[in-house]
């Protein structure tokens, strides 16, 4: 379901930049686009999320259906009031919350009103989305997680309707996207309400900041803002230097944080989900073998995914971006300066699924204390590597300094667990990570050395491109299975990694 999402993600990244390339007004919608995705990821998605679903197995294994029902009602109802004062203050303060997040936008005449005017359209999608992911979490708490996974695509459809029909009607065509966003976010909530009303109870809305179970979410969300949500923090601050760097550089971002997002929402965020409900479940039956094994057989799939598909995005940078963007508006030039962005966040692939995997290790025991010690540290050396990185190699800096600061983020959270003996590896991770890595380096030297011997990518016309790069993308993943069963991989070995 995921994949169905991500898919439809790059139709819509290709109707986009073939629309508007890399220009001020692209520049603009993506920064109005992000400011609610990021109040989204830290509070909804992430925050929220990460203390709400723990209480709720709780709940669940204390007082079955009819407590989990009370909980959601009033959890969702007190959810609910604090977003619409928020969507609220936003759509007003707008103007300011673009100078915050694109201060640089004020040194090009109508960049900075245009992107408050897109703000205050898309802001509301705030809500609509974080109402989704309250309900999503439900479901997944459920074991429906096809619903939750799938719901995305309908924003995706929203904007690719959105730009191909209502962008003509428009004086400014890019307010065309905002409605899309608008469009997508009711629609996803609409289909997340329809899944809800098929579970086994019934809840009633509430609001109270005094129920114990809001008090005890609330206690956890205020450390895991910080805790899971490093990451897109480390994005927005890329964003807000990028304001002040040359027209295009936060759409080169935009493009190549793109491609990074694929492996990382189709296996990372996918493998997270299922995770934290199954986590949490374990700690509260006190079986911790079962609880570390668990994380044992995540962290394989991390590995075993996750560093053929950083090899890959790194080694076909340029074509991946050439066939996907290089339409229209989006040029060569473009599509050369996102290149190098890419390469650098393909660098912190693994480390940005890593964060994904252990977090719930610290969430699903209700220990968000720990995460936020260890975000703020890696927030700090985000900032830090980007005032250093920025000037050498400008976005890419950038780039480079998200990833270098996820590495950090993920190492402090592996060695907390394994201090605290919360996750025990199980035998022969040296050899297993010595397979993976001798695997994906012979994939990606074959498929340096085929690219050497192709034509100018951008001189293909777009089906050659596509059949190109699908024959590469095939190819390397064919071999890479291949290497890893000559060096002795075995699917059997993943699967009894995650028994307990």
């Amino acid at each position: 379901m995921t994949l169905i999402s991500r898919i439809l993600g790059f139709v819509r990244d290709v109707v986009i930049a073939r629309a508007f390339g890399a220009s001020m007004s692209a520049d603009a919608f993506f920064v109005a686009f992000k400011i609610p995705n990021l109040f989204r990821r830290l509070f909804a998605e992430g925050a929220f999320a990460q203390a709400f679903v723990p209480v709720l197995a709780e709940q669940r294994e204390q007082a079955g259906d009819e407590g989990v029902s009370e909980l959601v009602g009033v959890a969702g109802g007190t959810l609910a009031a604090i977003l619409i004062a928020v969507t609220g203050l936003g759509v007003i303060g707008a103007p300011v919350l673009i100078f915050v997040f694109a201060p640089g936008f004020s040194d090009e005449t109508g960049k900075l009103e245009l992107a408050a005017a897109l703000l205050r359209l898309t802001f509301p999608y705030l809500l609509l989305v974080s109402l989704t992911a309250f309900m999503g979490s439900v479901l997944n708490l459920y074991e429906r997680f096809a619903i939750p996974a799938v719901s995305p695509a309908l924003l995706n459809i929203g904007l690719i309707g959105s730009a191909l029909l209502l962008a003509p009607q428009f004086a400014e065509p890019v307010m065309a996207l905002a409605v899309g966003v608008l469009i997508g976010g009711i629609a996803q909530l609409v289909l997340q309400y329809m899944a809800l009303r098929r579970l086994p109870f019934r809840p009633r809305i509430g609001c109270s900041l005094a129920h114990a179970g809001v008090r005890k979410i609330l206690g956890l969300m205020g450390p895991a803002v910080f805790g899971v949500s490093v990451a897109q923090i480390s994005l927005m601050l890329d964003t807000i230097i990028a304001s002040f760097l040359q027209t295009g550089s936060v759409s080169w971002l935009y493009y190549s944080d793109r491609l990074v997002e694929f492996p990382l929402g189709v296996f990372g965020i996918a493998l997270a989900t299922v995770l934290l409900p199954a986590l949490s479940a374990k700690h509260h039956e006190g079986d911790a073998r079962a609880f570390s094994d668990s994380l044992d057989w995540a962290l394989r799939w991390v590995f075993i995914i996750g560093i053929p598909a950083a090899c890959g995005l790194a080694t076909l940078a340029t074509p991946m971006l050439s066939t996907l963007f290089e339409y229209g508006q989006l040029s060569g030039r473009d599509v050369d300066m996102a290149s190098r962005s890419l390469v650098a966040y393909s660098g912190g692939l693994v480390a940005f699924i890593l964060i994904k995997v252990l977090a719930p290790g610290y969430f699903s025991r209700q220990d968000t204390r720990t995460p936020v010690r260890i975000g703020v540290l890696a927030l700090a050396a985000n900032m830090t590597l980007n005032l250093i990185l920025v000037f050498p190699l400008a976005h890419a800096g950038l780039a480079l300094a998200t990833t270098l600061s996820a590495c950090i983020n993920a190492w402090l959270l592996w060695r907390g667990l394994r201090r605290d003996a919360v996750y025990r590896p199980r035998a022969g991770w040296k050899l297993f990570v010595t397979r993976v890595g001798l695997a994906s380096a012979g994939m990606s030297f074959s498929l340096w050395a085929t690219l050497d011997l192709m034509p100018e990518w951008g001189g293909l016309g777009a089906g050659m491109r596509a059949l190109y790069l699908l024959g590469l993308v095939l190819g390397g993943a064919g071999l890479y299975g291949l290497l890893l069963v000559l060096l002795g991989v075995r699917p059997r070995q993943l699967a009894a990694s995650g028994r307990s």
